[in-house]
């Protein structure tokens, strides 16, 4: 696992009232979400028709609902949980006193 800072606290990824940013990660662009005082980190497109999910919301049981067509995911898990079958790439985030990382699978080169 290789560990990317995307922000120095919690404060700079999130202002009052919001509870989602987008940060570059190793090239790729990523979402953290904050429910319930905890962060996750997924894809930051709908695996189904490639809307930004940072567009959506987040429903009063912290699900990440896609723009587009309301498909509803579990930011803890990736699942879909409004049954499309549908899986949202996750990562993992760490919260601590030097800042707030996300943690991505080490690049493998064409012989390792």
């Amino acid at each position: 696992m290789v560990w990317h800072k995307v922000a120095e606290s919690r404060a700079e990824l999130f202002g009052a009232g919001v509870d989602m940013a987008e940060v570059e990660v190793d090239g790729k662009t990523v979402l953290v979400v904050k429910v319930g005082g905890e962060m996750y980190a997924c894809a930051s497109k709908c695996p189904h028709a490639g809307a930004r999910m940072k567009d959506g919301y987040l429903d009063a049981q912290g699900n990440l609902v896609c723009p587009l067509h309301r498909y509803r995911f579990d930011p803890k898990t990736g699942r879909n949980v409004s049954g499309e079958g549908y899986f949202l790439k996750r990562y993992v985030v760490k919260d601590t006193e030097d800042g707030v990382f996300v943690g991505m699978e080490e690049k493998k080169g064409i012989f390792g």
